[in-house]
């Protein structure tokens, strides 16, 4: 978990809109989120807890968990989830299950870079982050 520890901006963003869509999400709040340029800091307390906390000028979430241990999700744009966060080859894979629905987010660090895959269904939309100094 490392690798993802620290701030990361996002620099780029492909096929979002479609990934919201499929996902269930709204006009408004998929308007909202196509402008919004979130930072996500992931950090770690002593108690071995990990946060990932996503913000914007609009809306700050953020989630505390366990390596896979399933818990409660209020997400971005209010869906109560039941999520798992996993490692599995290297990348931070986020399960959320909902209203008999489910997507992954795959989060992996490549040449200095966080890549993440969301997909539902046959939708993938590919978003990249870059750290912060």
């Amino acid at each position: 978990m490392d690798r993802f520890m620290g701030t990361w901006k996002l620099t780029s963003s492909d096929n979002f809109d479609e990934y919201m869509k499929a996902v269930g999400i709204g006009f408004a709040s998929r308007q909202i989120a196509n402008m919004a340029k979130p930072s996500l800091l992931f950090s770690v307390d002593d108690q071995g807890v990990f946060s990932m906390k996503s913000m914007t000028t609009f809306k700050t979430v953020e989630i505390k968990f366990k390596l896979d241990e399933e818990f409660d999700e209020i997400t971005a744009d209010d869906r109560q989830a039941k999520t798992v966060m996993s490692l599995v080859d290297g990348k931070l894979v986020q399960t959320q299950s909902w209203e008999g629905k489910s997507t992954t987010l795959e989060r992996e660090v490549q040449d200095g870079k966080l890549i993440v895959k969301c997909v539902m269904d046959d939708v993938v939309s590919v978003r990249t982050y870059e750290r912060e100094e």
